[in-house]
């Protein structure tokens, strides 16, 4: 039995709907839907009565959700316990990030924070979006940095976690260029011919995006999904070779976008997306890294200095 098909069990109790769990939980609905009858097969009766709607416990679905809240609780305090005991590694802050920015943002954040900040020590976890944002809110992690859009918000609890932006991100599409340095396709391509289509996999987060911004697109766009991963800089390796079209984050492409080895291919199909750091608010039962705190301190101030430069040239504009 996995902790996650409790969290996944907690939250169906608690909106007693797959779909809106599935959504929370960033998954797809079949596959939370599998998790549960997962942990229905392990404790080996029936959870949930799927003849009613909205979704209603059986009774011991309502007996095993009070067990699994205290169990989830006690798992998490007996986690802060032992980091609290824990004494080597205080002065590593440990972040939890998406793949595509581990390799392409994180690397430059960190030199810039050298430079103006100081040296840190770091481990960096790389995961998917959704279980990067399941290790802040396990409190296996110090900070989370990933991405962020209006339109795929995080259900993270603003009393208990914190927030600064860091910067943005644009998505859009990229092929390979012909010898000529033009695009080897062209958007928005034919009904009977569409252009080959190098996509996220169903659940991905970077490929939710790519599903609205050509649901969004004011002409339809065809194309022939022939590869998906989750990961971006598989996607790029394919449209390297020549396999299709690839919506990308800018930052994972400039390099290859320089050397015009990669060209874009629909300047009206981009997106732009904020890339955020989250942190747990402090709380009397478990010590933040001192380290970790100093740099949350810094980020706070650095951001207050851009809103009041934004501010003051407001004003300016305003005056003229």
């Amino acid at each position: 039995m996995e902790t996650k098909w409790l969290e996944d069990f907690v939250s169906l109790a608690e909106t007693r709907s797959f779909s809106r769990s599935a959504q929370l939980r960033h998954v797809t609905q079949p596959a939370f839907s599998r998790r549960i009858q997962s942990l229905e097969s392990w404790a080996g009766t029936d959870l949930v009565d799927r003849s009613s709607y909205p979704t209603r416990l059986t009774p011991a679905g309502e007996t095993l959700y009070s067990e699994a809240l205290a169990m989830l609780q006690g798992l998490q305090s007996t986690r802060a316990m032992l980091r609290g005991h824990t004494s080597a590694g205080q002065d590593v802050i440990e972040f939890a990030v998406p793949h595509t920015l581990a390799f392409t943002f994180f690397p430059a954040w960190v030199s810039s924070l050298r430079d103006k900040f100081g040296l840190i020590k770091s481990r960096l976890i790389a995961l998917n979006v959704h279980d990067a944002v399941l290790r802040l809110v396990e409190g296996s992690c110090d900070l989370l940095v990933t991405y962020h859009h209006d339109s795929q918000p995080f259900q993270l609890d603003p009393g208990r976690y914190e927030m600064v932006t860091l910067g943005q991100e644009v998505l859009a599409p990229f092929c390979r260029a012909n010898a000529a340095g033009e695009p080897e396709f062209s958007l928005p391509g034919r009904a009977g011919h569409p252009l080959p289509y190098l996509g996220y996999a169903p659940g991905a987060y970077l490929g939710r995006m790519v599903d609205l911004i050509l649901k969004k697109s004011s002409s339809a766009i065809h194309l022939d999904r022939v590869y998906e991963t989750d990961m971006a800089e598989g996607l790029k390796a394919m449209a390297l070779e020549g396999h299709g079209i690839a919506f990308l984050p800018l930052s994972a492409v400039r390099k290859e976008l320089r050397a015009k080895k990669l060209v874009s291919v629909g300047s009206h199909l981009e997106m732009t997306m904020d890339v955020r750091v989250y942190r747990e608010r402090p709380n009397a039962k478990v010590a933040t890294k001192s380290h970790a705190q100093s740099l949350w301190t810094y980020l706070q101030s650095q951001t207050s200095r851009q809103d009041k430069a934004a501010g003051r040239g407001a004003s300016q504009s305003a005056s003229r």
